[in-house]
């Protein structure tokens, strides 16, 4: 009954009933959260997010009146997720923003997900207070009739979806600002869409556009217009009535030519024309210091001069240059070539695709999910992941990925490695040298995955014939595998990889000057594990041994077969022929051979060590606290070689103790830093795992966290002395106490591998007339406590959110650009890096200063980051009201407390807990 009286259908209240019986279930088990924060209700990160709003909305909680602001998912159920949309104008009458986005979830390769909205209830429209909806990475094929009739909304985003074209209803939004529709199929554009006379912002970037309506000279209130990576093949005239225009982007399109008119725009401070046709710009717009040209083929002749009247000109391949706030391009039939911000270039062939394509990009920091390293290879790159996977090209795409230049390359080659078909595998790599220090890994892809550039040991590979054949390797002439005939019935192909052993190692290992092994040699076949024929191998003799002098009881042939990590000694199991220089052996099937001279008679145990030495690095572990915020404090694993240069670098920024003694490690190991002793690490972040902050090791890359660390202990009465501690997996339960009794108990291969010191110093209190320790807050916490502060926890959530827009919030934060290209090439391999430096450099300079958190708020607007912006807003708003509410606890105010601002005189004490 209470169901259709307020105009639900009977299923609909039977969907609300399950829903609230599913999630009385889950709530009983894991305890229900707290979902409502003021006027904000997030349920777009918890799961089932749907069922707890129906459950709310059924218990007719008195806070859903109140609530503003709602993020749902779009993955959620589509029939309850229209179910749930449908009650919002009854149970949510007061509702000004929504947040409907998908892209949450991953698929098992990694590859974002769409939500699943398609379309939205009819009764939306009821929501008479909306002014912000985003509807973005969802499967919107046509926009829902119910957005045009929300006369109010002020901000519509649609970005992410698959929208092919927009209705001309979208004329009735007439208080309209903000219009984002990037990422999509729009083909054409309304005339409608010239009548939104209050629109501000436009983005149409990453579309199909090949014109634009004349209609759209009618924005009389625009100030931005995105239009790049479209086909627009010319403009209207009309634009040059925009007069309120100050920025053009139309970058990465097949303009032939622009109106001379945009060069008389009074605003207008940045037109991008970048990678366009354009081989003649009217002379006021060449020479304008706000207009970008570069990747055009200015003063180039015209294509095709005497071709025949009618014959259609063919555009040459477009250029296209992506800057860091984009993660996208299109490429059609024509082709192109694609520059990234990430150092990467892409050659798309006339002809690569037979239908236009949106190809996505990113750039991963390294994990070992996507990281297959063998167990001498060095990764020398991030790791790329190129989108749509799978998709064929009808021609091979050509990729150049940058890669940092290997410290040893004699007898070692760079490599692409990719993923194609759940199994990683090599490319055909060819090196290209632009500077000394800056070399490009090229090769040809058939179809998009992830690809990132190993060093590894030179690998040698041939095809075997029933008929036999010869191997040699390419790098150590002695070592050859001879097929004899009839050694395989099939064809199967074969792969020889040589390790060298350096002279010393060996000895050093065994305290034995005589001792002696040579190349370490892999072998590996595809087809059956054994050979029907028995396959000569010959190996050099270890360096220094002949065979005429050699002690026969003294060589040993060792051979390790995976998964096992020990090495067997088969010396006695084959027939070892022995010349001048060589030692020949018969095997049957292939695996790892290695052979030794030494009087020790267990040589097992000591290849294993030995082989292990040839893996490790050496490396140093640094903990530095920045001199204006001991509580950031970064993590660095970086070669022993390479500590001074760091430290005198940093030196300016960060103090703290002295690098840790030398510590061996694998490639691509993982290891743990654990804060003890009074010391925290911020919870928060996705790196951490029950208090410990993940690395892992990469030789040639970067292996650098920085994090905030708190204390459980009162800094008002005294500073907090702790510790950080790096382990291999889990932390051992008893923590070392001193660094000093934790070395003298380590092991080989203990887990603790070094403890740094750590100090938070004791937090400066007013002591002015007639108050108490006052509010102290940590420097980089923003604004106050009466109008509402953000606190480094705060911060980092913001950072964590910006992404690739972070360079447009840093501009209208006042950052120079040129101090954005510092950060860029200071973190050129770190996105989230790039952003923390910005923002916390910016928040460092803004410490005690007023007004710092509005000046955050009015950028993240400016940048087209509403989202971010309305969160910082209720964080706010939660710190001030805390704030009156101790106020009234402590009886320093009437109960009736005025605004904020009328008791900026008075400085509580702070609660005591």
């Amino acid at each position: 009954m209470a169901a259709e009286a307020e105009g639900l259908e009977p299923e609909t209240a039977a969907v609300e009933d399950a829903a609230g019986d599913a999630t009385d279930a889950v709530d009983a088990r894991l305890g229900a959260p707290p979902l409502l924060v003021g006027s904000r209700l997030s349920l777009d990160l918890y799961p089932r997010g749907c069922h707890r709003l129906l459950h709310l909305c059924a218990q007719q909680v008195r806070q859903l009146l109140e609530v503003e602001f709602l993020q749902l998912s779009g993955h959620e159920d589509p029939q309850l997720l229209q179910a749930t949309l449908a009650r919002l104008p009854w149970s949510l009458p007061r509702l000004r923003s929504l947040v409907l986005k998908g892209g949450q979830h991953r698929d098992a390769l990694g590859a974002c997900l769409r939500g699943s909205l398609a379309t939205l209830p009819a009764s939306l429209s009821g929501l008479a207070h909306l002014a912000h909806l985003d509807l973005s990475f969802n499967s919107l094929e046509t926009l829902p009739a119910c957005v045009p009739q929300l006369c109010g909304l002020d901000a519509l985003l649609l970005s992410h979806n698959c929208l092919s074209e927009l209705p001309e209803a979208l004329g009735a939004l007439a208080a309209l600002t903000f219009l984002a529709a990037t990422h999509n199929r729009l083909q054409t554009l309304p005339a409608a869409l010239g009548s939104l006379s209050s629109l501000q912002r436009l983005d149409l970037s990453e579309n199909l556009l090949d014109a634009l309506p004349p209609e759209i000279g009618g924005l009389s209130s625009l100030a931005e217009l995105n239009l790049a990576s479209n086909r627009l093949q010319g403009l209207p005239a009309s634009l040059a009535g925009l007069r309120s225009l100050r920025l053009l982007v139309l970058h990465s399109n097949l303009l032939a030519s622009v109106p001379a008119g945009l060069a008389r725009l009074p605003l207008l401070a940045r037109l991008d024309l970048r990678d366009n046709q354009l081989r003649d710009v009217p002379p006021e717009l060449l020479n304008a210091p706000f207009v970008r040209l570069q990747g055009n083929p200015l003063g180039g002749p015209s294509p095709g001069p005497h071709s025949p009247p009618g014959t259609p000109v063919v555009p040459e391949m477009p250029r296209l240059l992506l800057t860091s706030d984009l993660d996208s391009f299109a490429v059609t039939p024509l082709g192109c070539s694609v520059t990234l911000a990430c150092g990467v270039r892409l050659q798309f062939p006339v002809g690569a695709t037979a239908t236009p394509v949106t190809i996505r990009y990113r750039l991963w920091l390294p994990e070992p999910r996507l990281v297959p390293l063998g167990p001498h290879d060095s990764l020398l790159s991030g790791v790329l992941e190129l989108q749509p996977h799978g998709v064929a090209f009808q021609k091979d795409v050509g990729l150049w990925l940058l890669f940092v230049p290997p410290r040893a390359r004699r007898c070692r080659e760079v490599v692409v490695r990719t993923l194609s078909d759940n199994s990683w595998s090599d490319l055909e790599t060819h090196l290209e040298e632009e500077a000394p220090k800056r070399l490009w890994a090229r090769c040809q892809v058939p179809h998009f995955s992830w690809f990132l550039v190993v060093s590894r040991p030179v690998s040698d590979a041939c095809l075997v014939p029933p008929e036999g054949t010869l191997l040699c390797s390419s790098g150590h002439p002695g070592v050859k595998v001879t097929f004899p005939p009839g050694a395989t019935e099939e064809p199967r192909h074969a792969r020889m990889q040589v390790v060298r052993v350096g002279s010393r190692e060996l000895p050093a290992l065994l305290g034995e000057p005589e001792a002696a092994a040579s190349p370490l040699l892999y072998l590996s076949q595809s087809g059956p594990p054994s050979f029907l024929r028995p396959v000569t191998v010959q190996l050099p003799l270890p360096p220094g041994v002949t065979g005429l002098s050699l002690d026969r009881s003294h060589l040993h042939l060792l051979y390790r077969a995976p998964p096992a990590a020990t090495w067997d000694d088969i010396t006695a199991q084959v027939a070892l022929e022995l010349t001048h220089l060589y030692a020949r052996f018969q095997v049957t099937h292939f695996s790892w051979y290695w052979l030794w001279y030494t009087t020790k008679t267990c040589v097992g145990g000591l290849a294993r060590k030995a082989w292990e030495r040839l893996r490790l690095h050496r490396v140093s572990l640094i903990a530095l606290q920045r001199r204006r915020d001991p509580e950031q404090v970064l993590l660095q694993c970086l070669p022993r070689n390479k500590v001074d240069s760091t430290l005198r670098r940093l030196l300016e920024r960060y103090r703290g103790p002295e690098p840790s003694d030398t510590v061996e490690m694998f490639e691509g190991e993982k290891f743990f830093a654990a804060f003890e002793r009074g010391i925290n690490v911020d919870a928060d972040r996705p790196d951490c795992v029950e208090g410990r902050v993940c690395f892992v090791f990469y030789s040639h890359l970067k292996n650098l966290k920085e994090v905030f660390v708190t204390t459980t202990l009162d800094r008002r009465a005294q500073a907090v002395r702790g510790q950080v501690s790096f382990y291999r997996g889990e932390v051992p339960k008893e923590v070392p106490e001193e660094a000093e009794a934790a070395r003298q108990k380590r092991g080989a291969d203990a887990p603790w591998m070094a403890t740094l010191p750590l100090k938070l110093p004791r937090l400066r209190g007013s002591k002015g007339p007639g108050q108490g320790a006052g509010l102290s807050l940590a420097p980089l916490n923003l604004g106050d406590a009466e109008t509402g502060f953000l606190t480094q926890s705060n911060l980092l959530n913001v950072a964590g959110r910006l992404g690739p827009d972070w360079p447009a919030v840093a501009l209208h934060l006042g950052l120079p650009y040129r101090e954005l290209q510092r950060i860029r090439h200071e973190f050129r391999d770190d996105l989230d890096g790039q952003i923390r430096h910005m923002l916390f450099s910016w928040a460092e300079r803004q410490a005690g200063q007023p007004g710092a958190v509005g000046l955050l708020v009015e950028a993240l607007e400016q940048s087209d980051r509403r989202d971010v912006a309305e969160e910082v807003r209720a964080v706010l708003e939660l710190g001030r009201r805390k704030y009156q509410e101790g106020i009234q606890r402590t009886s320093l105010a009437p109960g009736d407390l005025g605004p904020p601002g009328s008791s900026a005189s008075r400085s509580p004490e702070p609660a005591q807990t």
